[in-house]
Protein backbone atom coordinates (compact mmCIF):
# COMPACT_ATOMS: atom_id res chain seq x y z
CA UNK A 1 0.00 0.00 0.00
CA UNK A 2 2.81 2.33 0.91
CA UNK A 3 4.52 1.55 -2.40
CA UNK A 4 1.33 2.32 -4.30
CA UNK A 5 0.99 5.67 -2.51
CA UNK A 6 4.65 6.47 -3.21
CA UNK A 7 4.27 5.66 -6.90
CA UNK A 8 1.08 7.74 -7.07
CA UNK A 9 2.91 10.68 -5.47
CA UNK A 10 5.77 10.46 -7.98
CA UNK A 11 3.26 10.29 -10.81
CA UNK A 12 1.46 13.40 -9.55
CA UNK A 13 4.73 15.33 -9.25
CA UNK A 14 5.74 14.26 -12.77
CA UNK A 15 2.33 15.22 -14.13
CA UNK A 16 2.50 18.59 -12.41
CA UNK A 17 6.01 19.17 -13.77
CA UNK A 18 4.89 18.25 -17.29
CA UNK A 19 1.88 20.52 -16.98
CA UNK A 20 4.04 23.48 -15.89
CA UNK A 21 6.46 22.76 -18.69
CA UNK A 22 3.64 22.68 -21.23
CA UNK A 23 2.23 25.96 -19.91
CA UNK A 24 5.65 27.57 -20.17
CA UNK A 25 6.06 26.42 -23.75
CA UNK A 26 2.54 27.55 -24.60
CA UNK A 27 3.19 30.98 -23.11
CA UNK A 28 6.48 31.23 -25.01
CA UNK A 29 4.75 30.31 -28.26
CA UNK A 30 2.08 32.98 -27.67
CA UNK A 31 4.82 35.58 -27.07
CA UNK A 32 6.44 34.68 -30.38
CA UNK A 33 3.11 34.67 -32.23
CA UNK A 34 2.35 38.09 -30.74
CA UNK A 35 5.66 39.43 -32.03
CA UNK A 36 5.00 38.07 -35.53
CA UNK A 37 1.46 39.51 -35.49
CA UNK A 38 2.79 42.92 -34.40
CA UNK A 39 5.16 43.10 -37.37
CA UNK A 40 2.35 42.16 -39.76
CA UNK A 41 -0.03 44.71 -38.21
CA UNK A 42 2.50 47.54 -38.42
CA UNK A 43 3.00 46.87 -42.11
CA UNK A 44 -0.73 47.41 -42.68
CA UNK A 45 -0.82 50.90 -41.14
CA UNK A 46 -0.76 53.88 -43.50
CA UNK A 47 2.60 55.69 -43.70
CA UNK A 48 1.02 59.03 -42.75
CA UNK A 49 -0.40 57.50 -39.57
CA UNK A 50 2.90 55.83 -38.72
CA UNK A 51 5.04 58.92 -39.17
CA UNK A 52 3.75 60.75 -36.10
CA UNK A 53 4.22 57.71 -33.83
CA UNK A 54 7.25 56.07 -35.42
CA UNK A 55 9.40 56.31 -32.27
CA UNK A 56 6.69 54.53 -30.28
CA UNK A 57 6.38 51.89 -33.00
CA UNK A 58 10.13 51.22 -32.87
CA UNK A 59 10.17 51.07 -29.07
CA UNK A 60 7.29 48.59 -29.04
CA UNK A 61 8.96 46.51 -31.75
CA UNK A 62 12.22 46.36 -29.78
CA UNK A 63 10.34 45.25 -26.65
CA UNK A 64 8.41 42.50 -28.44
CA UNK A 65 11.48 41.33 -30.36
CA UNK A 66 13.47 40.97 -27.13
CA UNK A 67 10.62 39.07 -25.46
CA UNK A 68 10.28 36.73 -28.45
CA UNK A 69 14.01 36.03 -28.45
CA UNK A 70 13.94 35.22 -24.73
CA UNK A 71 10.89 32.97 -25.19
CA UNK A 72 12.83 30.68 -27.51
CA UNK A 73 14.66 29.24 -24.50
CA UNK A 74 11.36 27.89 -23.15
CA UNK A 75 10.57 25.87 -26.28
CA UNK A 76 12.21 22.46 -26.45
CA UNK A 77 12.32 22.13 -30.23
CA UNK A 78 12.46 25.79 -31.25
CA UNK A 79 13.73 25.54 -34.82
CA UNK A 80 10.32 26.42 -36.29
CA UNK A 81 9.85 29.28 -33.81
CA UNK A 82 13.35 30.58 -34.56
CA UNK A 83 12.54 30.56 -38.27
CA UNK A 84 9.34 32.54 -37.63
CA UNK A 85 11.23 35.15 -35.60
CA UNK A 86 13.98 35.52 -38.20
CA UNK A 87 11.44 35.88 -41.01
CA UNK A 88 9.66 38.65 -39.10
CA UNK A 89 12.98 40.37 -38.36
CA UNK A 90 13.81 40.49 -42.07
CA UNK A 91 10.28 41.67 -42.86
CA UNK A 92 10.47 44.46 -40.28
CA UNK A 93 13.94 45.65 -41.34
CA UNK A 94 12.82 45.87 -44.97
CA UNK A 95 9.73 47.80 -43.89
CA UNK A 96 11.79 50.08 -41.64
CA UNK A 97 14.14 50.94 -44.51
CA UNK A 98 11.15 51.66 -46.71
CA UNK A 99 9.62 53.97 -44.10
CA UNK A 100 12.94 55.75 -43.55
CA UNK A 101 12.88 56.71 -47.22
CA UNK A 102 9.23 57.75 -47.06
CA UNK A 103 9.73 59.85 -43.91
CA UNK A 104 12.89 61.53 -45.19
CA UNK A 105 12.44 65.25 -45.88
CA UNK A 106 12.46 66.21 -49.56
CA UNK A 107 15.81 67.22 -51.01
CA UNK A 108 16.29 71.02 -50.92
CA UNK A 109 15.93 72.91 -54.18
CA UNK A 110 19.11 73.95 -56.03
CA UNK A 111 18.59 77.51 -54.78
CA UNK A 112 18.27 76.33 -51.17
CA UNK A 113 21.37 74.18 -51.59
CA UNK A 114 23.21 77.31 -52.69
CA UNK A 115 21.97 79.23 -49.65
CA UNK A 116 22.97 76.36 -47.36
CA UNK A 117 26.49 76.27 -48.76
CA UNK A 118 26.96 80.03 -48.39
CA UNK A 119 25.44 80.51 -44.94
CA UNK A 120 25.03 77.10 -43.32
CA UNK A 121 22.28 74.49 -43.29
CA UNK A 122 18.86 76.14 -43.04
CA UNK A 123 20.20 79.54 -41.95
CA UNK A 124 18.65 81.41 -44.87
CA UNK A 125 15.36 80.52 -46.56
CA UNK A 126 13.26 82.07 -49.29
CA UNK A 127 12.34 84.92 -46.97
CA UNK A 128 16.03 86.03 -46.90
CA UNK A 129 15.78 86.81 -43.19
CA UNK A 130 19.16 87.84 -41.74
CA UNK A 131 17.98 88.62 -38.21
CA UNK A 132 20.22 85.84 -36.87
CA UNK A 133 23.31 87.76 -38.05
CA UNK A 134 24.65 89.98 -35.26
CA UNK A 135 27.74 91.90 -34.23
CA UNK A 136 29.35 88.79 -32.77
CA UNK A 137 28.96 86.46 -35.75
CA UNK A 138 28.82 88.71 -38.83
CA UNK A 139 32.54 88.43 -39.54
CA UNK A 140 32.33 84.61 -39.62
CA UNK A 141 29.24 84.85 -41.85
CA UNK A 142 31.11 86.98 -44.38
CA UNK A 143 34.09 84.66 -44.09
CA UNK A 144 32.07 81.55 -44.90
CA UNK A 145 30.26 83.32 -47.72
CA UNK A 146 33.37 84.66 -49.48
CA UNK A 147 35.48 81.52 -48.96
CA UNK A 148 32.68 79.29 -50.25
CA UNK A 149 32.30 81.45 -53.35
CA UNK A 150 36.07 81.40 -53.87
CA UNK A 151 36.21 77.60 -53.60
CA UNK A 152 33.34 77.07 -56.03
CA UNK A 153 33.74 80.00 -58.42
CA UNK A 154 34.46 77.75 -61.41
CA UNK A 155 31.26 75.77 -60.88
CA UNK A 156 28.73 78.60 -60.77
CA UNK A 157 26.53 79.50 -63.72
CA UNK A 158 25.66 83.08 -64.60
CA UNK A 159 22.30 82.55 -62.91
CA UNK A 160 24.08 81.32 -59.76
CA UNK A 161 26.23 84.46 -59.74
CA UNK A 162 23.12 86.63 -59.98
CA UNK A 163 21.62 84.86 -56.96
CA UNK A 164 24.90 85.14 -55.08
CA UNK A 165 24.97 88.89 -55.73
CA UNK A 166 21.43 89.29 -54.35
CA UNK A 167 22.36 87.40 -51.18
CA UNK A 168 25.60 89.35 -50.83
CA UNK A 169 23.72 92.65 -51.04
CA UNK A 170 21.21 91.42 -48.46
CA UNK A 171 24.10 90.55 -46.12
CA UNK A 172 25.59 93.99 -46.71
CA UNK A 173 22.25 95.54 -45.82
CA UNK A 174 22.26 93.60 -42.55
CA UNK A 175 25.78 94.85 -41.87
CA UNK A 176 24.52 98.44 -41.92
CA UNK A 177 22.19 97.55 -39.06
CA UNK A 178 24.79 95.52 -37.16
CA UNK A 179 27.30 98.40 -37.27
CA UNK A 180 24.99 100.29 -34.92
CA UNK A 181 24.76 97.32 -32.56
CA UNK A 182 28.37 97.09 -31.42
CA UNK A 183 30.37 95.79 -34.40
CA UNK A 184 34.03 96.09 -33.42
CA UNK A 185 36.45 98.07 -35.55
CA UNK A 186 38.63 94.96 -35.88
CA UNK A 187 35.78 92.87 -37.33
CA UNK A 188 34.76 95.80 -39.53
CA UNK A 189 38.28 95.92 -40.94
CA UNK A 190 38.33 92.17 -41.61
CA UNK A 191 34.94 92.34 -43.32
CA UNK A 192 36.21 95.19 -45.52
CA UNK A 193 39.08 92.92 -46.63
CA UNK A 194 36.63 90.15 -47.54
CA UNK A 195 34.50 92.60 -49.51
CA UNK A 196 37.57 93.73 -51.46
CA UNK A 197 38.23 90.08 -52.34
CA UNK A 198 34.63 89.36 -53.36
CA UNK A 199 33.98 92.30 -55.71
CA UNK A 200 36.50 91.50 -58.51
CA UNK A 201 35.92 87.76 -58.08
CA UNK A 202 32.22 88.25 -58.73
CA UNK A 203 32.72 90.55 -61.73
CA UNK A 204 35.31 88.40 -63.51
CA UNK A 205 33.68 85.05 -62.90
CA UNK A 206 30.19 86.18 -63.80
CA UNK A 207 31.52 87.53 -67.08
CA UNK A 208 33.32 84.23 -67.66
CA UNK A 209 30.19 82.22 -66.92
CA UNK A 210 28.14 84.37 -69.29
CA UNK A 211 30.77 83.94 -72.01
CA UNK A 212 30.70 80.16 -71.58
CA UNK A 213 26.91 80.14 -71.80
CA UNK A 214 27.02 82.19 -75.00
CA UNK A 215 29.49 79.73 -76.53
CA UNK A 216 27.32 76.79 -75.56
CA UNK A 217 24.26 78.51 -77.03
CA UNK A 218 26.03 79.03 -80.38
CA UNK A 219 26.94 75.35 -80.56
Amino acid sequence: MKNIQLLSGIALVALSFTSCKDEKQEKAQKTIDSYVAYVDSVKNVKADDLKADWKDVEAEYDRRAAEAQTALADIKDNSAATEKINASKVKYEEFKNEMTTVFAPPAPSPQQQLRNSLFGEGKIGEDMNFDWVNAKNIHSVYQQFVHTVENNKDKYSREDWDKIKIMYEALDSRKNTVEKEGLTSEDNRKIAGLKVKFAPMYTLNRMGAKSEENKAAKK
